[in-house]
């Protein structure tokens, strides 16, 4: 199989090096649903949730940056453009809203006179339009774009600078549980509770392939997300189930599995900063970390108390980002030791 994460000559693996807790941190009065480390260097620390805000934090200090407020329901996902100078969100009041983060605050115990920076001031847009709960959000690399997904099946393409809605695409039959764009921007990649999983192409809105055929999949596929050499798609199914599937040809190449995930929409991902690893949530309250090309559990990392929703990775560190759902309510910092 090729390399998964960056299509660089393969070489030999480093050893393994375990993950411990080092930092909890608690922004939010409710459910954490999205935690999110910002590129291209991960300065910043962003998370949504039930609790109707946003929390941006300094990712080295996890010092409050902002704290965003707006939206009038729960805030589902979470997305920052290419330099981090904006963030998207998706929130059940069926909105998108899109932040500014330029000339944010620095963080307290610094030079700076400046306080925390606060909240409706930073929405520069509002965008409208999809007629149920929006569930997830992404920019493509140019940050000239967003992707929104929704309960009411469709698929949304806005245009960041006027806010106005260029493609509307009816994509599924059931809610819309993740989109990623394809790290050229050509394709955006769609999962959904009717068990399908489709790619589209990004300049068109004609689905170019469908990965997994809806009525194929026994149970909902719960998330999406394109490998960053962008060959390889992972897909999780409720059915506790992790894929890497081949996006050439669509067969499944490798299977993760260990973890717990029958209910939630867990997000995933990978980690190329030391070694080549799948990073999961589970509803076992642990965060999961396999080998990409081995498929073996490597280390299961304890300390939430309720389902780990969403785990993010670090873009440069050996550092992972975990969010735990109502029961819990932190975001929980875990490093490599040296």
């Amino acid at each position: 199989m090729g390399d998964a994460s960056s299509g660089a000559s393969a070489g030999a693996a480093p050893p393994y090096r375990p993950y411990r807790l080092v930092r909890t941190v608690s922004p939010h009065s409710r459910a954490v649903s999205c935690v999110k480390f910002s590129p291209p260097d991960g300065r910043l620390l962003a998370s949504a949730s039930l609790d109707k805000t946003i929390a941006v934090l300094c990712s080295s200090t996890l010092a409050t940056l902002a704290t965003l407020r707006g939206h009038s329901e729960g805030i589902s996902d979470i997305a920052f453009s290419s330099d981090a100078s904006y963030l998207a969100s998706a929130s059940d009041d069926c909105t998108v809203r899109l932040w500014v983060l330029k000339s944010l605050p620095s963080p307290p115990n610094s030079n700076s006179s400046k306080s925390r920076g606060s909240s409706e001031d930073r929405c520069v847009r509002t965008l409208r339009g999809h007629a149920s709960y929006v569930f997830c959000v992404n920019f493509n690399a140019q940050s000239n774009l967003l992707v929104s997904g929704s309960f009411d099946c469709t698929i949304r393409m806005w245009d960041v600078v006027s806010g106005r809605c260029i493609r509307d695409i009816k994509a599924h039959d059931a809610p819309v549980t993740a989109l990623h764009f394809v790290r050229d921007a050509s394709m955006i990649v769609s999962a959904s509770h009717d068990g399908s999983c489709k790619v589209w192409d990004a300049a068109t809105g004609l689905c170019l392939k469908t990965l997994i055929e809806p009525g194929k999949s026994p149970v909902a596929v719960s998330f999406a997300k394109f490998s960053p050499n962008g060959k390889f798609v992972l897909v999780a199914t409720l059915d506790d189930t992790l894929r890497l599937c081949n996006l050439a040809n669509g067969k499944s190449l490798k299977v993760y599995t260990g973890h717990m995930n029958r209910v939630y929409c867990i997000t995933s991902t990978f980690s190329v900063t030391n070694g080549k690893y799948i990073v999961s949530g589970s509803e076992d309250n642990c965060v999961y970390i396999w080998d990409l090309q081995g498929k073996n559990v490597l280390q299961k990392l304890e300390g939430h108390n309720d389902t780990v929703i969403s785990v993010s990775c670090h873009p440069t560190l050996n550092k992972i980002a975990s969010a735990g759902l109502n029961n819990d309510r932190t975001i929980k910092i875990w490093v490599q030791d040296a």
